[in-house]
Order: structure tokens, then sequence, then C-alpha cells
């Protein structure tokens, strides 16, 4: 009786389970059919190309997806995404992505994006991941401890969120600039340019927070820019 029961309930979960992924299978083929009937030549033009101008490397949230809120279609930006949009100069597959973009599509800017209510940036605040996450996290402490007094002179605990995604954002985009693939291609003069932007869930907006840099901009002074219209915007 007893394995008569488990056997039932483990074909009804499955089903349960094979049902939840059936409606991506139907929502593919929905939205494959409205492309080709809006555009018949839309997956062809894209077996064609992969030429884009843009690498955008941003948080695993759901709610940030790169194509959707920037208007571009498939093709046109590269992504590369983790929790905390971190780039640890340890983490091969976030180089690797770095390098293939560089160096091999050509990209002409490279842009960190962070988005505010991000839980990542929460939990580090709180010391409330464990595992994996909590070893991960464990850089955003770090930009946590190194901007600690303007993090620290925020009453607000969502404010210390939003706060820390843009401080994070700026520590991220200069790592970027530091890594060894950036620089060569800024020592071959390759026009490319290191931006960081935070993305507003409030209203889905991006905001530029004045890091931009090239090959012929000075780092230390592009930081003192981007950290003071960030302090600026918190009143600090």
């Amino acid at each position: 009786m007893e394995s008569r029961i488990l056997g039932r309930f483990a074909r009804n979960l499955c089903t349960a389970m094979t049902q939840r992924l059936q409606r991506l299978l139907d929502n593919n083929r929905h939205w494959a059919q409205h492309e080709q009937e809006r555009d018949p030549a839309y997956f062809s033009k894209l077996l064609g190309q992969q030429a884009p101008e843009f690498l955008w490397i941003g948080c695993s949230d759901s709610r940030v997806p790169a194509n959707q809120i920037t208007g571009l279609a498939p093709g046109e930006v590269f992504v590369h995404r983790n929790v905390g949009n971190l780039v640890v100069h340890t983490d091969l597959n976030c180089l690797a992505v770095i390098d293939f973009a560089v160096d091999l599509l050509h990209v002409k800017h490279v842009i960190v994006v962070g988005h505010h209510g991000c839980s990542g940036v929460r939990m580090a605040l709180r010391r409330s991941a464990g595992g994996l996450a909590e070893h991960w996290l464990r850089h955003l402490q770090d930009v946590q401890g190194k901007h600690a007094a303007l993090v620290d002179a925020v009453a607000g605990a969502e404010e210390k969120v939003n706060l820390l995604a843009e401080l994070n954002v700026l520590e991220q985009a200069s790592n970027v600039c530091e890594s060894t693939i950036v620089r060569e291609a800024w020592r071959q003069r390759a026009d490319l340019t290191v931006s960081g932007w935070i993305y507003s869930l409030r209203d889905g907006l991006l905001i530029d927070l004045g890091f931009n840099v090239d090959g012929r901009t000075d780092l230390d002074s592009a930081r003192s820019g981007s950290l003071a219209l960030i302090r600026s915007r918190y009143g600090c």
C-alpha cells in the first residue's frame, strides 16, 4: 500500500513538473511563429550575424533582462550575468566572456549594470547567505568595507541596499578596466569604453553613474567623478 501511494505521488509530481516545462515550450512555439509572421527573414538574419557593439555584465536577477530593457534585438548585445554583477579577477567564466567579447567580437562598449533592490546586495549587508553564496557575496562585503563610512551614513535599510548596489557597479567597472584583457586592448588602441549603470526596478529606467572610461581616460579621475555623483544622489 505504501509503495503504491509513493508511486502515485511520484507520477503526479512528474506530471506537474512536465506541465510547467511544457508551458515554456508552448510559449517558444508562439514566440517563434509571431516573429516569423512579423518578419519572415527573422531567423535567417540571426543565422548570419553576431556582431554586437555591447557587452552587458549584469545581475542574474530575472527582473533585469538586458535585451528587453534596452530595446535591443537578439544579436545586438552580448550578455554575462552572475549574482551581484561581479567582475572577479579569478573568475575564469567572466574573464572568458570579456575576452571573447573584446578580442573576437570587437565590442565597442562594456557596460556593468547593477540594479536597485538587489537580493545579493541585501544578503551581503545582512550577512544572511550560506554555503557558496556566502563565499561569492564576500566580494560585495569587501565593497561595503571599502566604502563603510558612506554606507553607514545612510539611514534607511533600502537606501543602503541601493547605495551599495551603485558603489558595487563602480568597483566592478573599475575591475573591468584593470583586467589584462581590457588593458591590452587599450594598449593596441582599441575603440573600447567601459561604463557603469544602475537599473531602477521602481520605474524601469537605466541611470548613468558617470563612469565612462576609454584608453585615454585617467581611471582614478573617473572613479572620483563617479563616486562624487553617487554621493550626491544620496545627499552625502
